[in-house]
């Protein structure tokens, strides 16, 4: 799979060069607005395995399947003290983002039975699923791949939005607009998974590299059908580096030397694929602005606020590194697909908070606090949210970034 990565390189370099007239605009045009203090109420999240704050585990839960393996502990041990569906040591990154927001952690949507009764949505609901994709289960098909994650695509979790609507209107202490419009929408991180899945199903990088644009017009459609429905803030995240998590780096063992990133050991060819897909979202995002002035749509670079901790792990306190897993099976980044963290043979390493990442495919607590630092208080977030709005101060570290 690797080598296929210097014959698509032409299409990566291409686009670049285009990708600079288009996105200059956004400079002038992204102004952020000035929203007052405690502007946001709830915060309302969308995505993958990156965001899902317990979905995936209450579905399996309700469907009497087979519990994941983040249904058990190490994971949850750092923060809450068990496991409770995050793919993660502790908090990912939108329960840090709500936390310094003023907010409570979002609940899962699938979290608390028929109709979600017991579930205060006005102070905030995530809909983001594990393996979740932007593509629906047809999309997939006709490429003869089945996902197993095929009914929770992002089209699903806006059908669950829109479902769950009329109620909280009706709930609503105040004007149903003016709870949306204080409401912090968190689009994503979502799309890794459409190139992950597709990649390791063995299609082409070439096939994978020209279908970005639809999964890109695809979030973009969601997020206009949002704004449609009364949003008007939200952080639209880009993709991380897909070439640093552990699982791709073990997945591609059979790489060449040139496939590696020589100031991180990250694989290149994926990585500009990473990068890819958020050029055309920051472009996409630019256009949705100009057709929606009120609102305000700021691109959350995940990928930058997360390489400086592969470029120099140690000034972060990863003294163990960012390219191996604190949780897994064993191998060169200690990462096997066939036993994963959280099965009885695994063992965790002592201190998460010195690696980056977690269990081959995620980020440790620790990683997650620093990336959602460089979002909210470094330069990372396109327009920046307001600090009013932050209920905490910037941490010394958080100089690091600089």
């Amino acid at each position: 799979m690797a080598s296929s990565s210097s014959s698509s390189s032409s299409h990566y370099f291409t686009f670049k060069h285009t990708f600079i007239f288009h996105i200059l605009p956004l400079i002038f045009l992204t102004i952020p607005t000035q929203p007052a203090i405690g502007c946001y109420t709830s915060i309302l999240g969308f995505g993958d395995s990156l965001t899902d704050t317990g979905n995936y585990l209450h579905y399996s839960i309700s469907n009497s399947l087979t519990l994941p393996n983040y249904a058990y502990l190490p994971y949850g041990e750092t923060y809450f003290q068990r496991p409770t569906g995050r793919c993660c040591d502790g908090r990912p990154i939108i329960d840090y983002i709500a936390q310094n927001l003023g907010l409570g952690l979002a609940p899962p949507y699938l979290g608390n039975g028929e109709n979600n009764s017991s579930v205060n949505f006005e102070e905030g609901v995530n809909f983001a699923v594990v393996g979740a994709s932007t593509m629906n289960a047809a999309f997939y098909r006709e490429m003869g791949i089945e996902n197993q994650y095929e009914n929770f695509s992002l089209g699903v979790q806006l059908g669950w939005f829109k479902e769950m609507l009329p109620s909280l209107c009706a709930n609503a202490s105040s004007d149903c607009n003016k709870l949306l419009e204080s409401s912090l929408v968190l689009m994503g991180t979502i799309g890794g998974n459409d190139y992950d899945h597709t990649l390791t199903a063995g299609i082409s990088l070439e096939e994978v590299e020209s279908f970005v644009p639809v999964v890109v017009n695809t979030i973009a459609s969601t997020i206009n059908e949002l704004i449609e429905l009364g949003v008007v803030t939200l952080m639209v995240p880009g993709i991380i580096p897909l070439g640093c998590t552990a699982a791709n780096l073990a997945y591609y063992t059979n790489s060449t030397a040139e496939d590696y990133d020589p100031k991180t050991g990250c694989l290149t060819w994926l990585n500009k694929l990473s990068e890819y897909h958020n050029e055309l979202l920051q472009i996409e995002l630019n256009r949705i602005r100009q057709l929606h002035p009120h609102t305000t749509i700021s691109y959350a670079d995940y990928y930058n606020a997360a390489m400086p901790l592969y470029l120099s792990p140690a000034k972060f306190g990863f003294t163990e590194g960012a390219l191996t897993a604190c949780c897994g099976g064993g191998g060169p980044y200690n990462y096997n697909s066939s036993v994963s963290c959280g099965s009885p043979t695994v063992t965790s390493c002592d201190d998460p908070s010195l690696y980056v990442n977690w269990d081959g495919l995620h980020y440790t607590e620790a990683a997650a606090k620093w990336i959602s630092e460089g979002l909210l208080f470094g330069p990372y977030t396109i327009p920046p949210l307001n600090t009013s709005c932050v209920s905490v101060a910037v941490t010394a570290e958080s100089s690091n970034y600089d």
